[in-house]
């Protein structure tokens, strides 16, 4: 705390916006990031749905097309027809994409683990497909899942066992899970795996490249609003701040903040203050007169004259006075009274009286004291209190010190 208040203004106001720009470019990357995770899942999306789509179409056309061929040609099964199919379209390198069921003919449509558990929602809820983003042999892939539902081109090999063709009797009895199915029914789902490594690549791409154009526009907002701050905040501060402290180490008055416009209230601010110090420096040149005439008329005076405030603290004496108390004027200055009358609790006593009474009243009756020199000699002495100033915040007292025999 103590090291932060010796850093210039310049410093500061450099270190905060830097900060703020760190803040803010590292919130961005974050958006930006996370909008590029959330694009590239939509991307491997869209896929799945395209190729899944594609071969259920396929698989729809063969089922239409497809009469007789297969009691000769197992391989002419519809659903074998688009097993093979989408062997041929799936590559390991950006997705690949088979069907699968709980109740399989084919060994090649087993279901992994995953693809048991989303079959099985599939079977106890109305969802049509099912999509996320896992862990496949410790790599991160695009699971996508779409339901094939039993229609009548279904049910011909996989309804009754009675009504399906010889060729699928023969190689599936009769308690086979494959059968009994219904119109509207789960037969099971086309399933698609995308690996997600290169769509991340395109990710990081775009990322850099976007991190690239909003690093430039937080730099350029940062410069721009560094200008704006140091010539309108700044250099005023600053212009301010060096008058200030040149007033304060040489108590000149006459040092003026310049001021080149007044169109906000830094510059009114400065302008106010200007004015200030014009009547300060007024004031105080007032004040010094009154102290200068004060002191010449007091200086004439046959007896000691002191001025003090309430707590007794002498802050202007005579000559008669110094000699009186036996200590030079610039020694006697801040002194206390107090400590050379004896009976300085009465004289304390008066002092207050003397403050409350009215403007006219203000001269209190010369009274005795035992006075004590600054060597210790003693004396009796005649004190008359005024109060010379009653406005003030600190309210002055002058003391007319008299020997017995003083006529001054």
């Amino acid at each position: 705390m103590i090291a932060s208040m010796h850093v210039k203004l310049t410093v500061k106001l450099t270190l905060i916006l830097s900060c703020i720009l760190i803040l803010v470019f590292l919130l961005t990357s974050f958006l930006t990031y996370r909008d590029q995770q959330k694009m590239a899942q939509k991307i491997a999306l869209d896929q799945g749905r395209n190729v899944s789509r594609e071969l259920i179409a396929i698989f729809n056309h063969i089922s239409d097309v497809v009469r007789n061929e297969p009691e000769n040609n197992y391989a002419l099964v519809p659903q074998v027809m688009s097993t093979q199919i989408a062997k041929k379209i799936s590559t390991e390198d950006h997705y690949s994409i088979r069907q699968v069921a709980l109740a399989f003919r084919n060994p090649d449509n087993r279901p992994d683990d995953y693809e048991v558990e989303q079959l099985k929602i599939f079977a106890t809820s109305k969802k049509n497909e099912i999509y996320s983003v896992t862990k496949k042999q410790g790599k991160e892939v695009f699971r996508y899942m779409q339901a094939l539902v039993a229609d009548d081109s279904c049910l011909k090999c996989h309804g009754k066992f009675e009504s399906a063709p010889t060729f699928i009797q023969q190689r599936f009895p009769k308690d086979h899970p494959s059968y009994n199915y219904k119109l509207g029914d789960i037969l099971g789902a086309v399933s698609v795996v995308r690996p997600m490594t290169d769509l991340y690549g395109a990710v990081a791409k775009n990322l850099q490249q976007a991190l690239y154009f909003r690093a430039g526009i937080l730099l350029l907002v940062v410069i721009v609003t560094w200008f704006f701050v140091r010539h309108f905040i700044i250099v005023p501060i600053k212009a301010a701040s060096k008058t200030v402290h040149q007033i304060t180490r040489t108590g000149d008055l006459h040092e003026r903040i310049p001021v080149t416009r007044v169109r906000d209230e830094i510059g009114q601010l400065l302008l106010d203050f200007n004015v200030m110090m014009a009547e300060l420096e007024r004031t105080t040149l007032q004040r010094q007169e009154s102290e200068n005439r004060y002191r010449s008329l007091i200086e004439v005076s046959h007896s000691a004259i002191v001025t003090f405030l309430e707590n007794g603290k002498i802050v202007i004496s005579n000559q008669q006075a110094e000699q009186l108390i036996g200590l030079s004027r610039s020694a006697l200055l801040g002194e206390s009274i107090f400590d050379y009358i004896e009976d300085s609790a009465r004289l304390k006593s008066k002092i207050a009286q003397l403050a409350l009474m009215e403007e006219h009243e203000t001269i209190e009756e010369p009274s005795s004291y035992m006075f004590m020199a600054a060597s210790g000699a003693k004396q009796k002495i005649t004190i008359t209190l005024v109060l010379a100033s009653a406005v003030e915040q600190l309210p002055m007292f002058t003391a007319i010190l008299r020997l017995p025999d003083s006529r001054g």
